[in-house]
This record gives structure tokens, C-alpha cells and sequence, in this order.
């Protein structure tokens, strides 16, 4: 039995229309997904340029740099229930929660803030966090790239295993011209020598 024409094309013709599209649909699809991606990833470096400026003019006025936390958060932020001194009459910081809390001078709420909220990785619903390393003269900042085709990608610093959030950390930048690929242990001690 004869199929009938499907809108005056032949069944042959219908099929390969078909294919042809079913091809565009998955190009499409695979583009879309490295586009989102690499978008994401562009996200990500701008993020942590931007963090990166920040500090540099938070460390232009304070002459120091916020310490980091065990998890990798900056610690500039004063706790929810109010200022807290130390014995010497400093404020003790707690972390600022990536996304949600301002990178601002603590002690004087008129001065601009350095960040009014400091971003949170694109991604940081499938594990992707930002890290944040600092010994009070130094930091590193350290983003888990997507893409490893990214020029920006640095085994180097992969290869130091620090997790970002749940992936490993693959791109960073850090204060002066610290390198990524050593703590900051490590550098101190070579400049030591």
C-alpha cells in the first residue's frame, strides 16, 4: 500500500526534512549549552575582577586585608547581633555570606561600600562556590571554571585540589602578583629566603 503525500511532499522527502531538522534541533541544543556555559564562566571571571578591586581599595584604606574563613568566605562582615570588640577594643569580624552581605568599612555606615553585595557563583545551586584565601597582606580568589577550553583555565591551580564549593578551584586571581599556584605559606617562606 502507497503512503499518501504529507503536505505534497513524498514520504522520502518527509523523512529527510525531517532528519535535516532533527540535526539543526541537536546543533542548536549543543550550542545553546556552551553559549550558556561559556556565559556562566564570563559571569564568573567578572565576579572575581570586580572582588579583586575591591579589596585592593579596602586594602588602599585600611592598610590590611580581610582575613578568610574555614570556608573560604571573606571575614569582613560584623555579626548579626551587633558590633563585637576584642580585648584590644577591635571589631571581631564573621564571614560574609557570598551573595547576600556588603563588603563595606564596618566602622562608619556613610562611607560607600567596597561591594554592595558580594556576588555568588552563577551556579552555586549545583556547587559551584567562590574560595577566598587571605593571611591579612595577602589573598588569593579562586571560581571553578566550567569550560576547560576557557583561557583562563589554570591546571595549576586545580592541581592544588582546593574546592570551590563542590568543585575543584581552576581559575583565581590574587593581591599584587602572588602566584595561584602556591599557598600563601609557600610564597611567604620563598620571599623569606
Amino acid at each position: 500500500m502507497k503512503l499518501p503525500n504529507v503536505f505534497g511532499f513524498s514520504k522520502r522527502e518527509t523523512v529527510a526534512i525531517l532528519t535535516i531538522l532533527a540535526v539543526l534541533i541537536v546543533a542548536l541544543s549543543v550550542n545553546l549549552k556552551i553559549a550558556v556555559r561559556k556565559r556562566r564562566d564570563a559571569q564568573r571571571k567578572s565576579d572575581i575582577r570586580e572582588i579583586q578591586v575591591a579589596l585592593g581599595k579596602y586594602y588602599d584604606d585600611f592598610g590590611f586585608i580581610p582575613l578568610s574563613s574555614e570556608n573560604g568566605e571573606i571575614e569582613a562582615c560584623l555579626p548579626k547581633e551587633g558590633p563585637v570588640k576584642n580585648e584590644k577594643g577591635s571589631p571581631i569580624f564573621v564571614a560574609c555570606k557570598w551573595g547576600l552581605d556588603k563588603l563595606a568599612d564596618q566602622g562608619d555606615s556613610n562611607y560607600p561600600a567596597y561591594m554592595e553585595k558580594l556576588p555568588r557563583d552563577p551556579s552555586a545551586g549545583q556547587g559551584f562556590e567562590y574560595f577566598y584565601l587571605s593571611n591579612g597582606k595577602d589573598f588569593q580568589l579562586f571560581a571553578a571554571l566550567e569550560g576547560k577550553s576557557e583561557a583562563e583555565y589554570d591546571p595549576k591551580i586545580e592541581a592544588r585540589g582546593i574546592v570551590c564549593g563542590t568543585k575543584l578551584c581552576n581559575f583565581g586571581l590574587a593581591s599584587f602578583d602572588l602566584p595561584l599556584d602556591k599557598t600563601l605559606e609557600e610564597y611567604e617562606n620563598k620571599l623569606d629566603e
